[in-house]
């Protein structure tokens, strides 16, 4: 997704799961896990490497110069790729599935 096209869908403020490391499916995740699993010692670092942030957005998307797409959320200095940001989709309330 581009930043246009977020920026158009989702206005400052969005409910979001971001992930200013690595997200938790990413292969470096994966062996990280499987390390720690088999009791092998993992740097501190390493243990917070898919770290995720429950927030929300605080600024429009925007381009990096060397054309990364990413946005700023509560809680994180910096821009987040926009492939490490899941928007939280909310349930739809019971009153609203009543009213169908």
């Amino acid at each position: 997704m581009n930043v246009e096209q977020w920026n158009a869908l989702y206005p400052i403020g969005t409910p979001v799961v971001a992930y200013p490391g690595v997200r938790p499916e990413d292969p470096l995740a994966v062996a990280v896990r499987k390390r720690q699993a088999d009791g092998r010692f993992v740097e501190k670092a390493d243990a917070d490497l898919c770290r995720a942030l429950t927030t929300v957005t605080r600024t429009p998307a925007w381009t990096l110069g060397h054309g990364a797409p990413v946005v700023s959320v509560e809680g994180y200095a910096g821009g987040i790729h926009l492939t490490h940001v899941d928007v939280i989709v909310e349930a739809p309330s019971d009153a609203a599935v009543a009213r169908g």
